[in-house]
């Protein structure tokens, strides 16, 4: 119990400074944002120093209760007004600090550790929490007011909504904020945001919208509102939820500022609060969203680079044979050769040998992990013929096998820029995909049929058909979708992996409506290849 105690107040000795910077700093917010005061009292229509508050209970926990309790003293007394009794002010206040430590702690204990509000999940859960915690602090604090004789029974529902509005506004608009200045996951997000360039377009619409609905609107500001959702929703859209944080921050430091010059009466002040609040909550919800479908697309694709790894795997194993192969061959040689007392020549030639395969292995291993690290392509020069029979090799035993019938139509003469490794793994997915539809079909006789021709100048149309049942309107549409319950087991995910490869080479992949299987690869040729465009093969149906 010592031990608990002399560690706790050793803790306290080491936060001590960052204690006393809260305390003055939540006096000074307490002091700026101290106006429209309901009935003389500590009742105002904006209060967004308990964001504080509830921020340093979420960090430091039981033990920020003590510095909380001194600030909220300090500015019961100092601001709001001066110290005649202990039951006047300080009563109200340890109520105020107690509903705030009560708070932090719930938030803390049921949201995530270090959460930063960008999932609607927890974006409600915080909300609701904020929304009833705020609503059972109000009325602990009304009715210690009550007690004191310093709120008479009429003023009971204007000030039970004005301060609610005040504390509900200035935790919901500068909490999320707060928490990610005090994140430094949220404060890199935070200086990406400030610092992107687009930043500086929904800042100055927040300005222009503030002066048309104050400046042009007056008193009418009401009726110019809505204009203020269009900046929150623009930067909630293009940067998640930081940009949603920091736009609301800004109107809402422009709306109080713009009803202050207008002196607005303290009624119209918590309306006009009221609105404020939705469009922030508007603003966060929407760049909630835009985060999650970001984390989504990111997921997905490391999920498919893991995937395509794996598919080229397969295609490295091919490619390791060659040269592993020869690197026994030419050990055994070295080997014997070193028996025999062999120096000369042969065995330096020998050794070279091995150097050149190992450097090939080594290779083929480089690129999967290239692949797996960046899934950027490898590209060199290849003939599509030479490309086209490297992917279609291993599948001749297979058709013969299986009885069906695998056609390669002579290949125009181009060349491409591609990785040779990653297009494989393409050329054999479709391959992949044409045995299992021909598998599956009754149809005979069982066909498969490769053919390309030059489409123009600049790119090449490679087609693989086959006899099976071909594709639906609504199949075609969601195949390449790995999410798609058909697609994410087997073929699917392999040809949203085969498209997106496809992509990154600036071609397209894609399958046609019929009654038998098509899919089209396009590419675009090696640049300054002066071969002409060759004829669209015919395929008849004796063909298929």
């Amino acid at each position: 119990m010592i031990r608990d105690l002399k560690a706790a107040a050793l803790d306290g000795l080491r936060f001590l400074p960052l204690f006393l910077g809260f305390i003055g700093l939540y006096y000074v917010l307490d002091k700026v944002s101290f106006g429209h005061p309901l009935f003389g009292l500590s009742i105002t229509p904006w209060n967004p120093a308990p964001a504080l508050g509830l921020v340093l209970v979420m960090r430091f926990g039981r033990m920020a209760w003590a510095p909380l309790a001194i600030a909220v003293l300090l500015a019961e007394i100092g601001v709001h007004g001066q110290l005649v009794s202990i039951w006047v002010h300080v009563v109200p206040g340890l109520v105020l600090a107690t509903g705030y430590a009560l708070l932090g702690e719930v938030l803390a204990r049921r949201l995530p550790r270090d959460a930063l509000l960008d999932d609607r999940r927890t974006l409600v859960a915080w909300l609701l929490r904020v929304g009833i915690g705020s609503l059972l602090i109000s009325l602990a604090y009304l009715l210690s007011l009550r007690a004191a004789g310093l709120l008479a029974p009429a003023g009971w529902w204007p000030g039970l909504k004005h301060f609610w509005v005040g504390d509900g506004v200035g935790i919901a608009v500068m909490m999320p904020l707060l928490l990610w200045l005090t994140s430094k996951r949220g404060r890199r997000r935070l200086q990406r945001t400030v610092l992107n360039r687009e930043s500086i377009g929904y800042v100055l619409l927040g300005v222009a919208t503030l002066w048309l609905a104050f400046g042009v609107g007056g008193h009418s500001g009401f009726k110019l509102f809505y204009l203020l959702f269009l900046p929150i929703v623009w930067a909630a859209g293009r940067q998640g939820m930081a940009g949603a944080i920091v736009c609301a921050a800004l109107l809402q430091i422009g709306v109080i500022v713009a009803m202050r010059v207008l002196q607005y009466s303290a009624v119209t002040v918590a309306e006009l609060q009221i609105l404020a609040m939705a469009m922030a909550v508007v603003g966060f919800f929407v760049g909630a969203v835009v985060n999650e479908q970001r984390r989504t697309t990111q997921d997905l694709r490391h999920s498919l680079r893991l995937a395509a790894a794996g598919e080229m795997a397969g295609a490295l194993a091919h490619e390791l044979h060659h040269p592993l192969t020869a690197l026994s061959a030419y050990a055994g040689a070295c080997e014997q050769l070193i028996e025999r007392g062999e120096t000369g020549e042969q065995l330096h030639a020998a050794v070279r040998c091995v150097l050149r395969e190992s450097a090939k292995a080594g290779d083929v291993v480089k690129r999967l992990q290239d692949f797996f690290r960046t899934g950027d392509p490898q590209p060199e020069v290849l003939g599509l013929a030479a490309l086209v029979e490297a992917a279609v090799a291993p599948y001749r035993l297979r058709a013969e096998q299986a009885g069906i019938r695998l056609r390669v139509a002579p290949m125009p003469d181009v060349s491409l820029m591609v990785d040779r490794l990653q297009m494989e793994v393409v050329l054999r997915s479709l391959l992949a995909n044409a045995f299992d539809s021909v598998a599956d079909s009754p149809r005979q006789p069982r066909r498969i049929w490769i053919a390309a021709w030059k489409d123009g100048s600049e790119q090449i149309c490679l087609r693989v058909e086959d006899s099976g049942s071909g594709l639906t309107s609504e199949r075609a549409t969601n195949m390449f979708d790995p999410l798609d319950g058909a697609s994410s087991v087997g073929r699917g995910f392999g040809l949203a992996i085969s498209r997106a490869i496809v992509a990154t080479h600036g071609g397209r992949l894609w399958g046609e409506v019929a009654n038998h299987g098509i899919f089209k690869i396009e590419l675009p040729v090696l640049p300054g290849d002066t071969a002409p465009p060759s004829t669209k093969p015919v395929f008849n149906e004796s063909d298929i």
